[in-house]
């Protein structure tokens, strides 16, 4: 049976359109027909097989279960309702009962306040999700969750992280240098660099636009340069895959649950995270991505090249596209603040 397309980039709506054929009676007296039942955001659709025309709706949270524990399965809007409907589909039968079960959880009780940060269908596409693509529930989950969630999540991934690698380097100066580095990079408040002490071997970016750089990256650099390509090259991997993915499938399906219903994580749920962080391989980002965006900044990406691959056999093709080949790049901060930045990690006397 066809329907209308699922919106794009929605993937949990296509997985939530699903349709079984199921016996519906609309009143007691009347004989079955046969119908196809199909899943919507918020209610239960009953259609012609033929036509595909709709005959029914029914909301999901009025629907009951007529015969708890009997096959075929009976269900109707309503006990007093007289209209019926007999499923034999056994996938179809495990949605509605967990869809139900959702539902009834989340229904108000005494002395009990239940906020949802999402609007009717939450319940149903979170349960759906829940039960046949945990995936999808993540992907869609981390597409709601606004931008001060993000950082908060973020925040909590960095402390995390900061529990093996200790705080990040900071100095006045060096700190100053730093922000305005990212400032002109990617724009007022655009990003946050930190340098970190050590356990990072190169660079890493969280959630909330947190690029983490290692200091032996800024101390052996001979210029900001090497820092700048870092900083892009991070910020591409998290434009090609969203950072909060890894880390709802690092705090698993119930937390997510938590997350998409309640509007925050539950305690806890990202403990052991920064292990994943400092350890994972970095994603391969693409080279004409790489020159694109280093030719936007004005930046030639041959230090970039040169420091995480000092052979040059992996970024033989990053370098022969250098877009300031030729162009004499104009400084991304005086010597001064270079020279303050290098030393963001030294301990005073």
């Amino acid at each position: 049976m066809s329907g209308r397309k699922a919106q794009p980039g929605t993937a949990l709506r296509k997985f939530a359109r699903l349709e079984s054929p199921g016996l519906w009676r609309d009143k007691p007296e009347t004989q079955r027909r046969e119908v196809i039942v199909a899943f919507r955001e918020a209610t239960l659709v009953l259609s012609d097989p033929k036509s595909e025309t709709p005959l029914t709706h029914w909301s999901l949270s009025a629907v009951e279960r007529l015969n708890p524990g009997a096959l075929p399965a009976l269900y109707g809007p309503d006990r007093d309702s007289g209209e019926t409907l007999e499923l034999d589909d056994g996938e179809m039968i495990s949605a509605l009962e967990t869809v139900r079960k959702a539902i009834e959880s989340q229904r108000p009780r005494p002395g009990r306040l239940r906020g949802f940060v999402l609007g009717a269908g939450t319940v149903l596409v979170l349960a759906a999700a829940v039960f046949w693509v945990p995936d999808a529930l993540v992907r869609h989950t981390a597409s709601v969750v606004p931008a001060a969630t993000r950082a908060a999540i973020g925040a909590a991934a960095l402390s995390d992280v900061q529990r093996l690698t200790g705080s990040p380097c900071d100095s006045p100066l060096g700190g100053f240098a730093l922000t305005a580095l990212s400032d002109q990079l990617f724009g007022r408040h655009g990003a946050r660099i930190l340098v970190l002490r050590e356990g990072l071997e190169t660079s890493a970016h969280l959630p909330g636009g947190v690029i983490l750089v290692a200091r032996r990256m800024v101390e052996q650099a001979n210029g900001p340069e090497v820092l700048a390509g870092l900083a892009i090259a991070e910020r591409l991997r998290a434009e090609a895959q969203d950072p909060l993915l890894p880390i709802l499938r690092h705090a698993g399906i119930a937390a997510t649950f938590r997350l998409l219903t309640t509007g925050s994580l539950p305690e806890g749920a990202l403990s052991g995270y920064g292990e994943a962080v400092l350890t994972a391989p970095a994603a391969a980002v693409e080279s004409a991505a790489l020159v694109a965006r280093f030719g936007a900044a004005g930046l030639s990406t041959q230090p970039y090249a040169q420091a995480i691959d000092p052979a040059g056999t992996a970024t033989a093709a990053l370098i022969a596209a250098d877009p300031m080949e030729g162009l004499v790049p104009q400084p991304l901060m005086s010597d001064g603040d270079w020279v303050s930045l290098q030393d963001i990690c030294v301990t005073p006397d």
